[in-house]
């Protein structure tokens, strides 16, 4: 019995040793070995430098308008993605393939493509830059420019966190509530949105990852001034080309810390999500 027990054992994960400790030795190697040498190198700055680096007013800006303008860019994905994930699988029209496609082009396109394209759009003498300057409203080299070009290369996350689940939800499920009663909104509300919830929450991780680490599409588009519309990445790049290393270094923890705090925050939140919707079940 016990011989038959250890060949169902084996037989159900075959190689279970040999993947795990290529898997350790892969994410050590190339996650957690870069990581740890990042941290490393900060301690050729005493406390109180280490302090003065990360706590500057040019930093603190810089914080502000990363995480900020993230925070902002991934909720601002959340929705829109929401919705072009609910026209593409829900709604058959001409060129939809092509729209489909056309979602991931910025995941295709070199950030600094990217950033030229934004620009030449935006910018005072663009075509809609120029429009919306006649009106006071001043997208390029402003912070709004800045949030734009990280919703740019965010938008991708959001849509295909959400698409694959609608493809697998069943519509018999709306068609239910419906014949019980509920309305259009009621039944979006109360039966699909929970269902999508931990997909837009994934999304929302996604592109909030994907734009605090964002920098070629936003240095063209931001005009970078200090303490403005200066990035985390930015301000790094500027440390590193003074030769500044290990403060350069120290703003890249903080930057680390911050986004596996949200991204930790964002997992909590999508597991409490499912364990919510189980229950309501």
């Amino acid at each position: 019995m016990a011989a038959l027990w250890r060949g169902r054992r084996a037989g159900n994960l075959p190689g279970f040793r040999l993947t795990l400790g290529f898997t350790l030795l892969y994410i050590g190697l190339m996650v957690l070995l870069p990581l740890a040498a990042l941290v490393l190198k900060t301690f050729g700055l005493t406390w109180s430098e280490f302090w003065a680096t990360i706590a500057s007013p040019r930093a603190l800006a810089a914080y502000k308008l990363s995480f900020g303008g993230a925070f902002l860019a991934a909720g601002i994905n959340s929705v829109a993605g929401l919705l072009l994930a609910w026209v593409l699988v829900r709604h058959r029209f001409p060129g939809r393939n092509i729209v489909d496609a056309i979602i991931d082009l910025p995941l295709a396109l070199p950030t600094a493509v990217a950033g030229i394209a934004l620009t030449a759009v935006y910018a005072p003498n663009g075509a809609v830059g120029a429009l919306l300057d006649r009106h006071g409203i001043h997208i390029a080299f402003s912070a709004p420019g800045v949030v734009l070009a990280m919703v740019f290369v965010g938008l991708p996350f959001a849509v295909r966190s959400v698409q694959p689940v609608l493809l697998e939800l069943d519509p018999q499920v709306e068609e239910a509530a419906i014949v019980l009663g509920a309305s259009r909104i009621r039944t979006f509300v109360r039966v699909i949105l929970p269902l999508l919830a931990p997909s837009v929450i994934t999304g929302f991780t996604l592109a909030f990852a994907r734009a605090v680490g964002e920098y070629g599409s936003v240095v063209f588009i931001s005009g970078n001034l200090p303490g403005q519309t200066e990035i985390v990445p930015l301000l790094i790049v500027t440390k590193l080309e003074q030769f500044q290393y290990p403060e350069a270094t120290a703003l890249a923890v903080v930057v680390l810390a911050g986004s596996l705090v949200t991204l930790l925050a964002m997992n909590i939140l999508q597991v409490w999500n499912r364990r919510w919707a189980s229950h309501g079940a």
